[in-house]
């Protein structure tokens, strides 16, 4: 059931830590709200496999699972029934490698009427237990919320980039396994309670959240909240531009075939520091955290702020050829005609950790090269001769990005096309019926520019008379490397009010993150500074707002912040 409400009213949004810096929105027009989930009690499980018929579908197994069976942060996660199936199995005419949808869904006894489509990251090629995690070392997942959820692998097994040569797996990864397994999901969970879940969401983070994304453009009438962590929606870009920053820091290795000391881990940490000593105190606090991005790209100047070498590199300097690659690829990494590949990355507090570096050194060789390479390509490169560490630091990115925009007569869609969403600021679908799409994305992500998100936020709001707050947020996480880690409070629930405000039209202005340190049941973060309290907590603001120290009180707490 709908109904409507004027959002004058349901909109007024309250700073944490009480008034201070309270939002309040007038939206042009009133938007459905989509009413509350009805839950339901599972009829049986044992029978699922076998009394069910579903159209391109086969159950294979429907197991029992005993609470306690998996666990989240220590706590038993309820009864629930797991089902594995497979659907559109085939054999490809192409390579010859038989595929399928493969796909896993856990079914709680006790359900909430709530769907929850997991979505994967990576390739994806592997199905991983469906819990809808959510938020980095969560405290809760959607399955032990009640929700029924799936996972699948995208339409491939294994998780190895040779699936790209078969032209059908391609399009299944980038969108249409989404297309097929919905309506089986949804037919499924009718079979178990006896009655279609009433609302549905979908999330995930890194290549999950550019799942998300591609869902909330082209299946926007089938799922009713979108929670979206650190996309990847412009995959193929950000893949090519993480090669060409390869190339850039072997360039500067001073240890021949070691990217890493292209810029090694104490120039990081250099580099870090003088972020911090420019733009830490800019919201009102100096406590590690950048918490205004857009003014710190304005205060710092990698060329100014960091010492220049005048002998050899020894970590307290960088060398002028460092400076003018390294500042390049925060600007946006360029072909070698001068053209941008990808967005800019903005300087934030962190840099130093392994999570920054194994993207930026270790990544591009193994990951992004098979994926642009194999997947991406049209056509693709020749799997029987394909080197990925060669084709990376070799490879002309000019003919790369050639090449994900191109098609063939047997790769008929571009990746271009199918891995991203086809109109990305057009979300009037998902607005006009009531739908909700929350976005997250950490900072300091070094392969998924939150800079990128950030824009087509702001794309968004233009597309929306100026303002999309009235079905869409988008949150920046300070610190925050790849969907969780660096010295972030990266610890965070963004799904409870997301349902609340898809089904009671109550929008969060601000969700609380905590700091994984020592103790932390959701699992401890090593990259949290050691002159943090270990459960440091901060507010995550609506962009553009950012979360200002109030001038007293602990540093510590969110509580002595507001968002403005």
């Amino acid at each position: 059931m709908k109904k409507f409400v004027g959002l004058a009213s349901v909109l007024v949004l309250s700073a944490c830590g009480g008034g201070d810096g309270a939002l309040s929105v007038q939206a042009p027009v009133a938007l459905p709200v989509l009413g509350a989930a009805v839950g339901g009690t599972l009829s049986s499980c044992a029978t699922l496999a076998s009394s069910l018929t579903l159209a391109n579908t086969r159950i294979t197994e429907a197991n029992s699972m005993a609470a306690g069976v998996l666990s989240v942060a220590g706590k038993p996660i309820e009864a629930h029934c797991q089902v594995l199936g497979k659907m559109a199995e085939r054999v490809s005419p192409v390579d010859g490698k038989s595929y399928a949808i493969g796909f896993e869904m856990r079914l709680p006894t006790q359900w909430n009427g709530r769907f929850f489509y997991q979505a994967n990251g990576g390739i994806d090629g592997s199905v991983a237990t469906a819990v809808g995690a959510h938020g980095g070392g969560a405290l809760n997942n959607a399955l032990n919320m009640g929700f029924a959820v799936i996972s699948s692998d995208a339409g491939h097994a294994p998780p190895d980039p040779s699936f790209g040569i078969d032209p059908q797996a391609r399009l299944d990864y980038g969108y249409q396994a989404v297309a097929q397994l919905t309506p089986m999901a949804k037919a499924l969970i009718k079979a178990a309670y006896g009655k279609a879940p009433d609302r549905s969401y979908f999330a995930g983070c890194s290549n999950g959240g550019r799942h998300a994304m591609v869902a909330a453009s082209r299946y926007a009438k089938d799922y009713d909240g979108f929670l979206v962590g650190d996309p990847g929606f412009n995959l193929p870009l950000a893949a090519i531009a993480n090669i060409a920053g390869a190339q850039t820091y072997a360039a500067l290795a001073s240890t021949p075939g070691d990217l890493s000391s292209g810029f090694s881990t104490p120039e990081r940490a250099l580099v870090s520091q003088a972020i911090l000593n420019k733009c830490d105190a800019l919201d009102g606090a100096k406590d590690g955290l950048i918490q205004d991005t857009n003014a710190c790209q304005a205060a710092f100047d990698l060329s100014r702020d960091v010492p220049t070498c005048s002998t050899s590199r020894d970590g307290s300097c960088l060398s002028a050829e460092q400076k003018k690659g390294i500042a390049q690829l925060f600007a946006g990494a360029l072909t070698g005609t001068g053209k941008k590949i990808y967005a800019s990355f903005p300087y934030d507090a962190g840099l130093a950790p392994a999570g920054w570096s194994s993207w930026k050194f270790t990544a591009p060789l193994q990951r992004d090269s098979g994926a642009v390479g194999l997947i991406w390509q049209a056509p693709p490169e020749d799997l029987a001769t394909f080197n990925g560490s060669n084709f990376a630091l070799t490879g002309n990115v000019d003919s790369m990005l050639t090449k994900v925009f191109a098609t063939t007569t047997r790769y008929t869609e571009s990746a271009m096309s199918f891995m991203t969403p086809p109109n990305p600021t057009d979300l009037s679908q998902l607005k006009q019926r009531g739908a909700k799409i929350m976005v997250y994305h950490g900072t300091s992500d070094p392969i998924f520019s939150s800079d990128d998100t950030q824009h087509w936020y702001d794309g968004l709001q233009a597309a929306n008379g100026g303002d999309a707050s009235n079905f869409s947020r988008f949150y920046r996480v300070p610190g925050m490397l790849h969907c969780s880690g660096g010295p972030a409070t990266d610890q965070f629930d963004m799904l409870t009010p997301l349902v609340s405000w898809v089904e009671k039209g109550q929008a969060a202005q601000a969700v609380v993150a905590t700091a994984r340190g020592a103790g932390n049941a959701g699992g401890v973060n090593a990259d949290v500074p050691a002159d943090w309290a270990a459960d440091r907590t901060r507010p995550l603001c609506p962009y553009p707002q950012v979360a200002r120290y109030k001038g007293t009180g602990s540093l510590d707490k969110a509580e002595n912040f507001s968002c403005q």
